[in-house]
């Protein structure tokens, strides 16, 4: 499983967004950006993590960021989990988990005694020049904004 560190350069990525359109790391070229990995929509902690997210969205443009989620959900799924919860950010559907585990965030998890594999919660902070300046792989979802700035 890839190990992305602090100065590593990100991995390239296209997935597809809530709106079907196409998205690339490319596009955020000169850019700072929050790239954050999560379970599943509308589900307890991923719901508090896009809400803090969301909460701070001001305090994150105002330094110059994006943000931008990514899990294995539909884009219908993520429409829906946008409007609900008025998200002012976009969220990428990593159907075939390939961005998950370009960047490591796919890996084998265990719930009351099985084992599966799924999204392994963690956010990469990636800079202009598109290389990673923060890495947090233990992600409080009530407090994320907090552990990112």
């Amino acid at each position: 499983m890839t190990k992305l560190t602090i100065g590593d350069k990100a991995p390239a990525f296209t997935s597809t967004n809530e709106k079907g359109e196409k998205v690339s790391l490319a596009d955020y070229k000169g850019k700072k950006l929050v790239l954050y990995f999560y379970p599943k929509d509308s589900t307890p902690g991923c719901t508090a993590e896009a809400c803090d997210l969301r909460d701070n969205y001001h305090t994150f443009q105002a330094q110059g960021y994006e943000i931008l989620g990514v899990s294995p959900d539909t884009e219908k799924s993520h429409v829906k989990f946008i409007a609900k919860y008025e998200l002012p950010f976009s969220l990428l559907a990593d159907i075939d988990h390939e961005v998950a585990e370009a960047y490591g965030a796919w890996g084998e998890k265990s719930m009351y005694g099985k084992t599966y594999m799924g999204i392994l919660r963690s956010t990469f902070v990636i800079n202009e020049k598109g290389i990673i300046e923060k890495v947090i792989e233990k992600v409080d979802a009530k407090a994320h904004t907090k552990q990112l700035i």
